[in-house]
């Protein structure tokens, strides 16, 4: 047998090939082995209920089905798909499956990430760049429909980056993500914005004579993606969500993940933005404008803690290239094409792992599941309920009218200003209103709120239950069912 007969037929499984399909599944395993922590955030709820709400009637709500503070207002859902997606999965699987959905699409997100940034980048510095964003990434891996864009907003950077680095045509083939974006999350906006750079570095790099030429080619380009992020039940509308949310001001001040990064304390945050400046003090140099891309990421992660996803994801893509031409790019022996026993071998262990998780037993985390004060308290038939922002999805899960939720655009700055300063006895006059004012019947709230300590002293309030997870008032004068 001859040596080129030998070499056809074992070909050695490159790092290239095998480093996108270790860091998913080893993401994956991690994710299912920490199931419970994906489940973590009361919206997941929320978005299951909203998800049947929508399958059962065959439609979108277009005002609010799920309150009685605001009962019958004009709403809609930017993420019906996503949630549709997310009760279809329930439905099937139960919470192992709603797990195993989020944890596979954070997964598939690390390996096309780790897949583009090794056609730029060694297998070490790209396992490097993909650590660094799993730190990043980490606290907001939950069960919720951002995660399951997190893959497309991966690929539709990594084309548009493509052109940059090879002064490429506009990556028209990546138009069709941008209609499954806008109906799975109501960030597509972001997808739009990132088209600027692209077009912005194009005419840098064509010189003022190829300004024209250049504006022609993106000009159609940028126009099919607006008209594709246009394709929703609700039109345009989605891009305008952004907007929606930054209006709620200061009332974001009251929800963690809207919250500017807090240094307070040493994090996986402040640890990888000292090694960035430790990085440029030693002389690590960008092209402008992707040192502009990655200022603005920046800013927007140390504005708002949820934003900390997108300097994760995106910076590495924008980064590779400049670092691989400063610290050299892969090897020459490391281009093979990934063999067809990897990929078999790789979606072999991905069932297996798919298997086993959808056999276990994960539940929400109990600090957001009042079940047990929920049904001993009797609240479902205690008038309405004063309900801890972080219940409000479970109220909704479980039928109950809330007072409040995690739908900010619904309830709008002012109520959200008010309800936090209400609870937290900064205005104790307009909490005992507030009481009034919706005929609040019970109140359901977290141990450490400072109402809880108000309404225990007050005589027409009485307290009827209390666990670690959440306290239940009634009043005195709301008749026993």
């Amino acid at each position: 047998m001859t040596d080129q007969v030998v070499h056809s037929a074992v070909q050695p499984f490159s790092a290239r090939a095998a480093l996108p399909w270790a860091v998913a599944l080893a993401v994956y395993a991690v994710l299912l082995v920490a199931g419970p922590r994906l489940l973590g955030d009361p919206d997941s709820y929320s978005h299951i209920e909203v998800g049947r709400w929508i399958i059962a009637h065959g439609t979108l709500p277009t005002s609010d089905p799920f309150s009685f503070s605001k009962h019958g207002a004009p709403w809609i859902t930017f993420e019906w798909l996503s949630e549709v997606v997310y009760a279809g999965v329930y439905a099937l699987s139960g919470w192992p499956g709603v797990v195993a959905i989020a944890a596979a699409s954070i997964a598939l997100a690390f390996g096309l990430l780790t897949f583009f940034l090794l056609r730029e980048l060694s297998p070490a510095l790209t396992l490097l760049m993909v650590t660094a964003a799993v730190v990043l990434l980490a606290p907001h891996m939950l069960a919720r429909p951002h995660v399951l864009v997190l893959p497309l907003m991966v690929t539709w950077a990594a084309a548009l980056v493509r052109c940059m680095d090879r002064g490429g045509p506009p990556p028209y083939w990546a138009l069709p993500l941008l209609v499954l974006w806008a109906n799975l999350h109501g960030s597509v906006v972001l997808a739009l914005g990132l088209i600027g750079p692209a077009v912005l570095e194009a005419l840098l790099r064509e010189g003022r004579s190829g300004w024209r030429q250049t504006i022609l080619r993106w000009l159609p380009f940028s126009a099919l993606a607006l008209a594709a992020s246009c394709l929703t039940p609700h039109g345009p509308e989605p891009l305008l969500m952004p907007l929606t949310t930054l209006g709620l001001g200061s009332a974001l001040a009251w929800i963690g993940e809207w919250r500017p990064q807090d240094f307070s304390r040493v994090g996986g945050f402040e640890l990888l933005l000292l090694a960035g400046i430790f990085a440029l003090s030693r002389g690590v140099t960008l092209p402008v404008v992707r040192s502009l891309v990655v200022i603005g990421l920046l800013h927007f992660a140390l504005a708002q803690i949820r934003n900390a996803d997108l300097l994760a994801m995106l910076a590495p893509l924008y980064l590779a290239a400049p670092l691989g031409r400063m610290f050299g790019g892969p090897a020459a022996d490391d281009a093979a094409v990934s063999s067809r026993g990897l990929k078999l071998a790789g979606l072999g262990l991905l069932a297996a792992m798919s298997g086993v998780a959808l056999a276990r037993d994960v539940a929400p985390n109990p600090s957001i599941t009042p079940h047990a004060a929920v049904a001993q308290a009797n609240l479902a038939k205690s008038g309405p309920v004063l309900n801890d922002y972080a219940f409000g999805g479970y109220l909704i899960f479980a039928g109950i009218p809330s007072f409040i939720d995690g739908r900010g655009e619904l309830y709008g700055g002012p109520f959200i200003e008010r309800y936090n300063r209400a609870l937290a006895l900064i205005d104790l006059g307009d909490f005992l209103k507030l009481l009034d004012e919706y005929r609040i019947g019970a109140t359901l709230l977290a141990p450490s709120t400072p109402a809880v300590a108000m309404l225990d002293r007050l005589p027409q309030w009485q307290r009827v239950y209390r666990d670690d997870v959440a306290v239940v008032h009634k009043r005195r004068d709301t008749p026993q069912r």
